[in-house]
């Protein structure tokens, strides 16, 4: 039982979806750090406050619905859209092209298209 498990954890699968799983959580929070120090920066400039935490609707003199912390999800979520667009597009820039050139057909395909031209030609097709 202890070979079969050893088996299981170190499959490749198991790895690489470990490894995919520090290294997405690391890039997480470089992204939330980004947005939520540099990005967010931005938007503070514009508006005075950091976030709209505080922000409600109300009627008379108290507060009928607190929309502020949803307004700050949508900013933030806005925000880490950004930063991945932009990081996601600037690592793209550094990745090497792919390599354009064709691969030949296989015999089955070359022998595909005589079958498909000749029912063409005879009006089959």
């Amino acid at each position: 039982m202890l070979r079969d498990l050893r088996a299981f954890l170190l499959r490749g699968n198991v790895l690489d979806l470990a490894v995919a799983f520090v290294l997405g959580t690391a890039f997480g929070a470089v992204v939330n750090t980004f947005a939520k120090h540099v990005l967010l920066g931005l938007v503070s400039a514009f508006f005075g406050v950091p976030d709209f935490d505080d922000v409600g609707i109300g009627l008379g003199g108290g507060r009928l619905w607190l929309v502020g912390p949803f307004l700050t999800a949508v900013v933030n979520f806005l925000l880490i859209g950004t930063a991945l667009f932009f990081i996601i597009r600037m690592a793209a820039r550094f990745q090497r092209p792919a390599d354009e050139t064709p691969t030949p057909d296989s015999d089955e395909v070359v022998l595909l298209r005589e079958i498909r031209d000749t029912l063409r030609q005879s009006g089959r097709f």
